[in-house]
């Protein structure tokens, strides 16, 4: 096994209350901080734990694809475990959940022979379950990237809740947009309209990332959406709209089962 290393880390959503001892370990004790958070408060508040902390934020251009973004950024990790030291990516939320980059930056350098895991982290949907008081174990919960939710067929359960993430660029097809506009949007209702009414409340919801923000829960109907204000944070929560059907012809199987002795 190779000398370098490499570990991926949460810092969770809201500054100084989410990261895990652990994961604070990693970053005291590492030798090269790569760093990509929601703001330069949690970046300089990073600084304080660390002598060398590198923001990866320079990365993103407005017009530049975000997969060249992400794979400049493993690059750049990749560089510094490959120079034998310890390496750690500090990443907002989970570093695991819509992130691209702790992801494949930990496979390849596992394929290169270097020792390279994720610790996890408190994530945007874990603040969704809480601020909004939603219990996914009640009704059932379906999560999918806005725009894949767009680009695929899928079939959907009215009956349960359906949370579209990253609803801001909804339908770019470029990877190289920070926000869509409302004629990307009116695709997407148009879509939802298969399956809500157009006056179905929702809720736009952005986890608060700093303990004096507050969190934003905005509730309006489907047909409002395209004069909404969003962008990569903004998160889309759409209600049930329907009851679930019992399976009658399951249950009645089940109730027919002898039961063990």
């Amino acid at each position: 096994m190779s000398a370098g290393s490499l570990v991926c880390v949460g810092t969770g959503m809201t500054l100084g209350s989410h990261i895990s001892p652990l994961s604070r370990s990693y970053i005291e004790q590492a030798e090269v901080v790569f760093v990509l958070v929601a703001d330069g408060i949690t970046e300089k508040w990073i600084e304080q734990m660390n002598a060398d902390v590198r923001s990866l934020q320079p990365y993103y251009l407005e017009g530049k694809s975000r997969m060249i973004t992400y794979r400049e950024m493993v690059a750049a990790m990749l560089a510094e475990v490959k120079a034998g030291k310890k390496v750690v990516g500090a990443f907002y939320g989970h570093p695991g959940v819509f992130a691209w980059v702790p992801h494949n930056a930990i496979k390849q350098a596992r394929e290169l022979g270097y020792k390279a895991h994720m610790e996890p982290g408190i994530s945007a949907e874990d603040c969704l379950y809480a601020d909004l008081g939603i219990d996914p174990g009640s009704s059932g919960c379906q999560h999918f990237e806005t725009s894949q939710f767009m680009f695929y067929k899928r079939n959907i359960d009215t009956a349960a809740y359906l949370v579209l993430w990253q609803v801001g660029i909804a339908g770019d097809r470029s990877l190289a947009k920070f926000t869509t506009d409302s004629e990307y949007r009116k695709v997407l209702i148009k879509l939802l309209a298969e399956y809500y009414p157009l006056d179905h409340e929702v809720i736009l919801y952005e986890a608060a990332t700093l303990p004096i923000q507050p969190k934003r829960i905005d509730y309006l109907p489907i047909s409002a959406l395209p004069d909404a204000s969003m962008d990569l944070k903004t998160t889309l929560i759409i209600p049930p709209a329907t009851k679930a059907e019992l399976n009658l012809t399951l249950l009645e199987e089940l109730e027919n089962l002898v039961p063990s002795a």
